[in-house]
């Protein structure tokens, strides 16, 4: 299991198994839900009732990344994920999954190092199907744009996969030899259909200010490749990709694209590796 830290305010203690829970040496304890994650959420993480995506955008994004459309992206990201694996025997390479979602990707990539892994998520609906996909591994429910739940300087990879990116907290808990590998949409991904539904679409780079904000906390960029694919999408697919981003909130927008059978998109990213500047 992963090592983690206790998330109370101001505690620097790492928590350990204890009478089917997790305890810190100041006491503080934290239960495993039946599901199987565990839940550090403190009370100022809840901005809402039931933070994180909704359960809408949860299942959307299930059934989407069920599909197969990802899985060009995953064979890209494959390379840096072996280059980054502890190089000492016995050693377990340390993982951390930030918005990690239902865990199809944490699962794909890293299916062989259950133990090292750790996928983080604020979205319980999203939580409780990772645990149930991948139960060798270890899910949290945490914000994890407040605190990342590892101690400093002990984690060999951070992800953040259409994420949060909270990089100086990545940065406190990387190894001195540690990487943070980072995907954002490309600017022409799902290029036809934001043409569709929003009447014009805009192409934005986003990599190059994602660079400069990681290296403003110390982490220099080492590696960036782009992914694109074509995919002709089907109804629910369709109704999919939107329900699975602010767009499947926007009625008007739901509305424009009510009466498309198919449609062939662009689905594009950025790929960033980042290793710590000391």
């Amino acid at each position: 299991m992963f090592e983690l830290r206790c998330t109370v305010r101001k505690c620097p203690h790492l928590l350990s198994l204890s009478e089917g829970g997790l305890r810190c040496v100041a006491g503080h304890h934290f239960d495993r839900a039946k599901q199987g994650y565990w839940s550090l959420l403190q009370p100022q993480d809840r901005k809402s009732k039931n933070p994180g995506d909704s359960e809408a955008a949860v299942l959307a994004r299930q059934s989407w990344l069920a599909r197969g459309y990802m899985s060009g992206l995953i064979q890209a990201l494959q390379p840096w994920v072996s280059s980054s694996q502890s190089n000492e025997t016995g050693t377990t390479t340390r993982t951390l999954d930030l918005g990690c979602g239902e865990g199809t990707f944490g699962k794909a990539l890293f299916t062989d190092e259950a133990d090292g892994y750790c996928g983080i998520d604020l979205s319980r609906r999203a939580i409780k199907l990772a645990a149930r996909s991948w139960p060798e591994a270890t899910w949290v429910l945490s914000n994890a744009d407040r605190f990342l739940p590892a101690a400093d300087e002990s984690v060999d990879r951070v992800i953040s996969l259409f994420g949060r990116r909270p990089a100086t907290e990545i940065r406190r808990v990387l190894q001195p030899t540690g990487v943070c590998m980072v995907a954002v949409p490309g600017e022409e991904d799902l290029i036809e259909l934001r043409q569709h539904v929003q009447s014009e679409g805009h192409r934005r780079s986003r990599w190059e200010l994602i660079a400069e904000e990681m290296s403003a906390a110390g982490l220099e960029l080492s590696g960036h490749q782009s992914w694109r694919e074509q995919f002709d999408l089907d109804r629910q697919a369709i109704v999919d990709s939107l329900t699975m981003t602010y767009r499947g909130n926007r009625h008007s927008q739901a509305e424009r694209i009510s009466e498309i059978a198919s449609m062939s998109v662009t689905l594009a990213a950025d790929l960033l590796l980042f290793r710590r500047r000391d």
